[in-house]
């Protein structure tokens, strides 16, 4: 998921401003200040000063060195401080574009620094660029600070706010001032001084800690590989697997014979179905679940334990009893209640499921001769063998109908172009950070520019795992910018002269991740902060687990799985069996996603001073539980393990993992109105980009989930899609 910019956060990121002392609300309507008022603002110099001359401002990495960074970004936090001190300190009375507005166009030059080097340290990082962001981080969170916490700056605010009912604002002007307020006071602009200062001296360390904590992950990940000596170790793995495991090792200087299994950030990783000796599988596995649990200097556990007391702190300090509370405050759940009682719903159905699904397994191995049962490391090798068995599909059998540019040129963009008449043109003439990149200009329906495309799927050592999408540029109604969006993966890259196919899982993400794209470059609001993905976590996933129902439908399937070699269409046979099988394993397959979840409100539901010590022990109590309500975590962990769950110590999910399956209910429940009114269709697609697509958060997300639907969202739908019901 992308990473707001800080054009976006110029609003939102300094709500938390300080004590009132609001002018009267007469003062709203009082004439201007004479135009002597002219503040002086800082100029920005280098490359980053001016906005990027290439098409649609795309940052230019022909030019941008390393070097550049921390300069401009210093530059830009003092670019930003000294224009929102002239706001705060106008002497003309607020107005909506002497104020909000003007917010809205603040930050330029910090919002461009930014957006690259942060979309940089993800997704091509290396010692240079860490070490700068560990000393720019907290300097970023002192600077929001102390603008949120800018009295004078809330003072405008609220006179405006309390005035809103005459001031004739359009709507999205109304939904602007309301946010802005409602931010301010919920982080904090009615705290007392000394209650200010601890607030800003938690974000610091919090800032600092977040940032460590990924810095630590995408280290500890890349150490914690699977070294693997002996050729035979890796029975099972296709000559393409073996061929990328040994270039991973000479990559990596280690002598020939070496093989390494490189992880990705989740717990199963995706040679496990294939590795027909268990020794590898149960080594690989564990590699995985103790990448940040090795007593070494990339061990998260102390940073854990810093980052949910300081949570705790801020929670409590800010009037909330946890910091779930906080957290889910302005998502569309509202309380962690609500959030709780959606997920623990699906327990019963779940582990039912699950003892269903390892007597099956246990029984296979049992009747294979196996004298163990089934654990988490076996379970994909045997589920992938039941699931030949029951519907005599290989999902070696599937990959090579799914060669990634042919996936995303003739399925992804094929099934925008079906549903909202965009066009995509490859280009060549775009600058890019990494030669495994690839730049697309997207066209509207009506012909004109619409965005400009980033895409860069393979997995690399200095890559933040999973996968994800930001901006580089945002849409922006008041400056007319067109959304530079990019996607990021980690597919495995194929060895030199080998196909570059994918499985059916990556070809579902990259489904996923485009709906996120589409979400940004379809965004059309005049003002940044409600603009593309500036949503809650609890609907910003919703377009992207929607887009993913497209890569199934008939005509998109026909237009995209073929063979890399013959040009031949998936048999409908071979269709027929992946339908058949989409519901197989749900009880691993959405369990884990579920335990994740709950895991994660675990943490977030602990009350200030009552953060355990010890990370391990809280897990195995948590965990133990959710087995009290019918889960079996013994079999089927965590897909994040709390040492290496990037989504809430380092990312923006504290207490939102939960988001994924509160909006695969949405985004269910959307395909289940599609088919309902016709099915894939340009208007259906139209109407979805006009009631949603486009809308960021200009209304309440019940009302634009309404205004789509006609309805409330139901969990029926999902679990129907599920196999659960």
């Amino acid at each position: 998921m992308r990473n707001l910019s800080l054009v976006s956060l110029s609003a939102l990121a300094l709500a938390g401003c300080a004590a009132s002392n609001a002018q009267p609300a007469s003062t709203v309507a009082a004439a201007e200040a004479p135009a002597a008022y002219a503040p002086v603002i800082p100029k920005g110099t280098g490359i980053f000063a001016e906005p990027s001359t290439l098409p649609f401002q795309a940052p230019d990495f022909s030019k941008i060195q390393e070097s550049d960074y921390e300069p401009a970004i210093e530059q830009g936090i003092a670019i930003w401080l000294a224009e929102v001190d002239a706001i705060a300190n106008n002497p003309a009375a607020p107005t909506f574009e002497n104020t909000l507005e003007a917010l809205e166009r603040s930050g330029s030059m910090l919002s461009r620094v930014y957006a690259v080097f942060s979309a940089l340290t993800s997704a091509n990082t290396n010692d240079n660029l860490d070490a700068i962001d560990s000393r720019t981080s907290p300097k970023l969170t002192a600077a929001r600070d102390s603008i949120t916490l800018n009295p004078k700056l809330f003072a405008r605010i609220k006179t405006l706010y309390d005035a809103r009912d005459t001031l004739n604002l359009a709507p999205d002007q109304l939904q602007v001032l309301t946010l802005t307020y409602e931010n301010m006071v919920r982080n904090g602009a009615n705290l007392s001084d000394a209650d200010k200062a601890a607030l800003t001296e938690i974000n610091s360390q919090l800032s600092s800690l977040q940032t460590e904590f990924g810095q630590k992950l995408t280290k500890g990940t890349k150490d914690g590989a699977l070294v693997v000596n002996d050729r035979k170790a890796l029975a099972g793995l296709s000559a393409a697997d073996i061929a990328a495991a040994e270039k991973a090792a000479a990559d990596r200087g280690l002598p020939k014979g070496s093989y390494v299994l490189s992880m990705q950030n989740t717990t199963q990783q995706p040679l496990l179905p294939s590795l027909t000796n268990r020794a590898t599988r149960q080594a690989l596995f564990e590699k995985a679940w103790n990448r940040s649990e090795r007593g070494d200097a990339n061990d998260t556990r102390a940073l854990i334990v810093k980052l949910a007391e300081l949570r705790a702190k801020k929670a409590k300090l800010l009037g909330f009893d946890t910091y779930a509370a906080y957290s889910l405050s302005d998502q569309m759940a509202k309380t962690p209640e609500k959030a709780l009682t959606f997920l623990e719903s699906f327990a019963p159905a779940l582990g039912a499921a699950q003892k269903k699904d390892a007597d099956d397994l246990n029984a296979l191995i049992k009747k294979q001769g196996g004298k163990f049962t089934v654990t988490p490391a076996d379970w994909d090798y045997y589920a992938e063998q039941l699931r030949k068995q029951r519907y005599a599909l290989d999902q070696n059998e599937v990959k090579p109908y799914l060669e990634i540019t042919n996936v995303l040129e003739n399925g992804v963009f094929f099934a925008a172009n079906q549903l909202y008449g965009l066009t995509f043109k490859k280009r060549t003439d775009i600058p890019v950070y990494h030669p495994d990149v690839t730049v697309y200009t997207v066209y509207d329906a009506d012909g004109s520019e619409l965005a400009l495309f980033y895409f860069d799927p393979w997995k690399r050592d200095n890559k933040s795992g999973g996968a994800w999408m930001s901006n580089f540029v945002d849409q922006n109604g008041l400056t007319g910018t067109k959304p530079v969006v990019f996607n990021v993966s980690n597919y495995t890259k194929p060895a030199p002269g080998q196909p570059a196919l994918v499985t059916w899982d990556d070809a579902n993400t990259m489904f996923h991740e485009f709906g996120h794209a589409l979400h940004g470059m379809l965004s059309n609001q005049r003002y940044p902060s409600i603009a593309g993905t500036n949503t809650a976590r609890d609907f910003v996933e919703f377009p992207s687990q929607f887009n993913e129902n497209f890569m199934t439908e008939p005509k998109v399937l026909a237009n995209f799985a073929k063979h890399y070699k013959t040009g031949e269409p998936m048999p409908a046979a071979l269709v027929a069996k992946i339908e058949k099988a989409s519901t197989f394993n749900q009880g691993y397959a959405l369990g884990e996603v579920m335990t994740a979840a709950l895991l994660d409100m675990k943490w977030h539901t602990l009350p200030a001073g009552s953060t355990p010590s010890d990370v391990n022990a809280y897990e195995k109590a948590a965990l133990a539980a959710l087995d009290a309500k019918g889960l079996h975590t013994e079999l089927v962990p965590p897909r994040y393990r709390t040492s290496y769950f990037r989504h809430i110590w380092g990312g923006g999910y504290a207490a939102g993992y939960y988001a994924y399956s509160w909006t695969e209910m949405l985004d269910h429940d959307a395909y289940a109105w599609f088919k309902e009114n016709g099915g894939m269709t340009r208007a259906n697609g139209q109407h979805i980009r006009d009631t949603i697509l486009s809308k960021g958060h200009s209304q309440d997300y019940s009302v634009m989930y309404r205004n789509f639907a006609g309805r409330e969202p139901s969990v029926e739908p999902m679990l129907k899609a599920r196999g659960l019901k």
